[in-house]
C-alpha cells in the first residue's frame, strides 16, 4: 500500500518535471510549503488566528494589488494589527458570519533549493446565517516566492493579483 501512495505522489509532481529535479527531498519541501499555505488560508476567518506575520521571512513583501507591504510589521499593519495601529482606533468589527472559509486550488510549486515559487487560485466562500446559500465572494490569484529560514519555509514575496497575467518579471 505504501508503494501506491508514493507512486501516485510522484505523479502528481510530473508536470513540473521539466522546471525542476523531482527526489525525495524536493517532494517533502513541496508538501511542507503546502503544509505553510494550507495552514495560512485556513486562519482566514477564524476568532483567534495565528499570527498571519508568522508565515513571513524577517525582509518579506506582501502585494496586494497596489498596496504594498514590507517586513513583518508591514505585513501585521495589512491586517490591521501592525504597529502603525497602536495609536488609531480599532476597525469595526464586521458583522458575524456562520462559515467564511478560502480554499487554495490549482496549486503549481517548484522548488529551487533553499528557495521556492508557487502560483495558485484562491476562492472565498461566505454564508451569512446558518440555511442561507453559499455565496463566492472573491476570486484572485496568488504568485509567491519562498525561502528557507531556520529550516522552516516562509513567505518572502506574496502577490495578490487579479487577472490571468503573471507578474512582471515573474519567474518559475
Amino acid at each position: 500500500m505504501k508503494k501506491i501512495w508514493l507512486i501516485g505522489l510522484l505523479f502528481a509532481c510530473l508536470p513540473a518535471m521539466a522546471a525542476e529535479e523531482v527526489n525525495s527531498k524536493t517532494i517533502v519541501d513541496r508538501l511542507q510549503i503546502q503544509d505553510l499555505i494550507t495552514r495560512y488560508y485556513n486562519n482566514f476567518g477564524k476568532e483567534n488566528p495565528e499570527n498571519f506575520s508568522d508565515f513571513y521571512a524577517d525582509d518579506a513583501e506582501l502585494i496586494l494589488g497596489t498596496r504594498t507591504y514590507k517586513g513583518k510589521d508591514g505585513i501585521l499593519t495589512a491586517y490591521g494589527r501592525g504597529p502603525a495601529q497602536a495609536n488609531q482606533p480599532p476597525r469595526p468589527p464586521r458583522p458575524p458570519r456562520y462559515s467564511f472559509i478560502v480554499t487554495p486550488t490549482n496549486l503549481l510549486i517548484v522548488v529551487h533549493g533553499n528557495t521556492a515559487t508557487a502560483q495558485m487560485v484562491f476562492t472565498e466562500y461566505e454564508i451569512e446565517k446558518q440555511g442561507d446559500p453559499l455565496k463566492v465572494t472573491t476570486q484572485g490569484k496568488e504568485w509567491s516566492t519562498f525561502v528557507k529560514v531556520g529550516g522552516h519555509w516562509r513567505y518572502r514575496t506574496r502577490q495578490i493579483k487579479g487577472g490571468p497575467e503573471a507578474p512582471e518579471g515573474w519567474k518559475e
